[in-house]
Parts: structure tokens; sequence; C-alpha cells
């Protein structure tokens, strides 16, 4: 086995880039007065244009890094792309709603791309330990840019609840990926199907276990139901630029997980898996759209309209392990996570725009005559 291998910085350098840019750009906050920080929003832009160039040049690459532990293909490419337009899409759309709140800091891009970076690394993880690293890391970031409004007490109720849930989650996740080692003796996603496919598993039912856990986990990024809860409030508290980045972003990265996951490392429990995959996306897309009917809150509105949108991609995904429908179901839910996110940015643009101090402007009566006045 390869230790190292230069490439693997290549593989990963889109990752590394915003990770260093990042860093450095919290050491250059820390040190430039309040009145001149104005300069830390063109910086993120262009350190995620840099970071969205470097991902472009990776099309048609198809190779592995750090001994498997990392995938390079079309598929995490063309995610990654996704993931750096939304975050370049958030970046503007936060710019002038920071300054007319009275947000404008710093450390709220240098958050925003640290959380980009474990998106990236979503797409990109072959290996189960890569998947929970990645979602630590772009969910801790997510937690603060919750609570970015504060001393508003429903900004620091939003990213409490997020962080509470988020870590419940996470051991759900931990869990899972706990069980599935056991039963296979890897974390590794190709020795996983090896190991299942050869029936050298320690015990079937421990793997089985283990990938609903893993649904848990991920269930909860993507605002699945039943592991919904936490959105409407979070949508509703956390500022509107971080709810758009939060509903596109996070959403893209929970189901790159999940597709990966599944697809690549759990076809042998497409059996026991679909039926409960089918029972998620019906409760997913029912709740999601009979409980947005009775809001009165914009941003409740689109939290509850998001919890939908998880279930019509879950219909794409609910037939994983039919070999000839896989591909096309892969892209099918790629397909509509591209149409979801530019629409969606389109919708919050207008929210953000209407949006006034002290959370005026988001009730639907406030939208009323608003074809007719603009």
């Amino acid at each position: 086995m390869q230790i190292f291998n230069p490439n693997d910085i290549l593989y990963t350098l889109p990752i590394v880039f915003l990770l260093a840019w990042a860093a450095v750009l919290l050491l250059v906050d820390v040190f430039t007065p309040r009145k001149g920080k104005g300069f830390m929003f063109w910086a993120a832009v262009i350190g995620l244009g840099v970071a969205l160039v470097l991902t472009i040049q990776q099309a048609g690459i198809e190779s592995q890094a750090f001994n498997g532990m990392l995938m390079i293909d079309g598929f995490s490419v063309f995610l990654n792309v996704l993931t750096l337009s939304a975050g370049i899409l958030g970046a503007f759309l936060s710019h002038d709603y920071l300054q007319r709140m009275g947000l404008a800091r710093g450390e709220y891009y240098v958050l925003m791309m640290f959380s980009l970076a474990g998106m990236l690394l979503m797409s990109m993880a072959a290996d189960l330990i890569v998947v929970f690293l990645a979602l630590e890391l772009l969910s801790i970031p997510l937690y603060v840019l919750s609570a970015f409004a504060r001393p508003d007490p429903r900004s620091e109720e939003a990213g409490l609840k997020y962080f509470l849930l988020g870590a419940f989650a996470s051991g759900f996740l931990v869990y899972g990926i706990s069980l599935v080692y056991g039963a296979t003796v890897t974390t590794n996603l190709a020795g996983i199907v090896a190991g299942a496919s050869a029936g050298e598993l320690t015990s079937p039912i421990l793997l089985l276990v283990g990938a609903g856990l893993i649904l848990i986990g991920l269930g909860f990024k993507i605002a699945a139901v039943p592991f919904h809860m936490w959105t409407p409030d979070v949508y509703q508290g956390a500022p509107t630029p971080v709810t758009a980045f939060m509903s596109a972003g996070a959403k893209v990265a929970g189901f790159a997980a999940l597709l990966r996951v599944f697809v690549v490392a759990f076809p042998s429990l497409s059996e026991d898996m679909v039926p409960v995959l089918w029972g998620v996306a019906a409760a997913t897309l029912v709740t999601g759209n009979v409980a947005a009917l009775a809001q009165k809150n914009i941003k409740r509105l689109f939290a509850y309209s998001s919890i939908a949108h998880a279930g019509y991609i879950l219909m794409a995904f609910v037939p994983y392990g039919d070999d000839a429908v896989r591909l096309d179901t892969v892209a099918a839910a790629l397909f509509y996570l591209l149409a979801y996110t530019v629409t969606n940015f389109g919708a919050w643009a207008v929210v953000i725009m209407l949006e006034q101090k002290e959370g005026k402007g988001l009730e639907l009566a406030d939208y009323a005559g608003l074809g007719k006045k603009y």
C-alpha cells in the first residue's frame, strides 16, 4: 500500500486551496479595522472562483486518492461545481443583506468557505470515516452561521436547535458506521460491497441495521421526514442568506453522500431498504406539501417546500438497487438538484430583497399586491 501519492494533493487541490484561503482570510480579518472589512466579500468570491476553476479542470478524471478514501469522478466534479456555484451565489446574496442588517463581519465568509470545503469533501467521500468528517466540517460552520444574527434571540435559538439536533443525528451516523465496520471489517465503500458480494459478512443483520442508522444520520441533513423537525425553526431564525445557502448547499452535500454510500456500498440491501426509502419519500412529500399550506411566514413556507423537494429527489433514489435503472436514477437526482439549486436561490433572492430589520417583511401578508407594485 502506497502511503503517499503526490497526485493525492492535486486531486484534492480545490479543497486544500479553499481551506488555506479561508484560514488566511481569517487571520487577515483579525488585524483589519472594522471599517475596512468590505474587501472580505470580494476576497471570498475570488477564492471560490479559483476553487471552481480548479474543480472544472478535474472534469474527465476517474481516479482515487489517499488509498481509496476519496473518489474523483464525474459524479464528484458535477456536484462540486454545483456546490461552489451555490457558494458564490450565496456570497452575492449575503453582501447587501449583511450591510443592511448591520451584520457585516468578516468571519461570515470564512465560515461559509469552511462549510463549502466540507461539502466538496462529502461529494468525493469513498469511505464512511470521510463521510463523517465531511459532515462535521460542513455542519459546524452552519451551526455558527445560523446564530450569526446575535443577539437576536430567534437566530441564537436557531443555532442552538440546529447544533443539538445535528449532534444527535451525528450520533446515529457514527453508530451506524461502527455497525457496518463490525459486519464487514472495513469502512471503505468498495470494500463493503466486495465483502457483501463474497458473503464474507460477520453478521448480515449488523450491516442492515448499520445502513438504517446511516440513513437516519444523512436523512437529517437532507431534511427527510421524520428527521425534518429542525428545519422550519432553523430556516426562520437564521439570517436569510444563511438559510438560502443552507437549503441548497447542505441538501446537495447530503444527497451526494446518500447516493454515493447506498449506490456503491449497499446495493445488496436494496430489497430490504427500498420499502423504507419508499415510505420515507412518501412521508416527506406529503408532510412537506401539506404542512406548507398552513404557514404564514415565508421562511417557514420555504422550509416545508425544501422538505417536499427532498421527497421528490428521494423518489428517483428509491430503486437504487436495480442495475438496469441505477445510472438513470442517479442522473435524475443530479438533474433535479441542479434545477432546485438555481430556482431556490432565485426565490430566496426575492425574500432577501423584501426583508426589513427585526424580521419585518417576512409574512405572507407582506407580499400582497407585490406583483402590482413591482
